[in-house]
């Protein structure tokens, strides 16, 4: 199994190199300096013999027709991303959404009025309790005083 997944990354590092070097060469292509430049020094020298190049102009006149440069062939370039499909999206019935999630939320509604004041008497008789234990306990802690002195 490892080998299989070896192999699967050797095969993508020498699809990435081979694109790579694509890349380098229609940059070199669009990068290398035209003959132009260089004939502009030998033009003043040699008037008579004028030679034009045209890439994108197509001029009528059939002296000049000869002078058309072929567009430069760049190579072949495949996108990996266009090759993968697209990824699977989850489809949800709509209709699961429309039911509450709880079936009794209508009726704590109407109900949460009284359950607030039950709480609020609830803690009060809470207090109340806790308050009677600590005076139970200080006078127990009062007689033990008193009746050990």
């Amino acid at each position: 199994m490892s080998t299989e997944e070896e192999n699967s990354v050797e095969a993508a590092a020498a699809a990435r190199r081979e694109r790579l070097r694509a890349l380098r060469e229609a940059q070199e292509l669009l990068q290398t300096p035209d003959d132009d430049n260089n004939n502009n020094t030998n033009q003043d020298e040699d008037e008579d013999d004028v030679q034009m190049k045209f890439r994108n102009y197509l001029p009528h006149d059939k002296q000049l027709q000869e002078g058309k440069v072929a567009p430069p062939v760049l190579p072949k370039f495949e996108d990996p991303m266009a090759t993968l499909p697209p990824p699977e999206e989850k489809k949800e019935d709509p209709f699961l959404n429309i039911v509450p999630k709880k079936p009794n939320w209508d009726l704590r509604r109407d109900v949460q009025k009284k359950l607030d004041k039950l709480e609020k008497r609830t803690m009060k008789a809470l207090t109340q309790l806790m308050e009677e234990e600590e005076k139970k306990r200080k006078m127990a802690e009062e007689d033990a005083e008193n009746g050990g002195d």
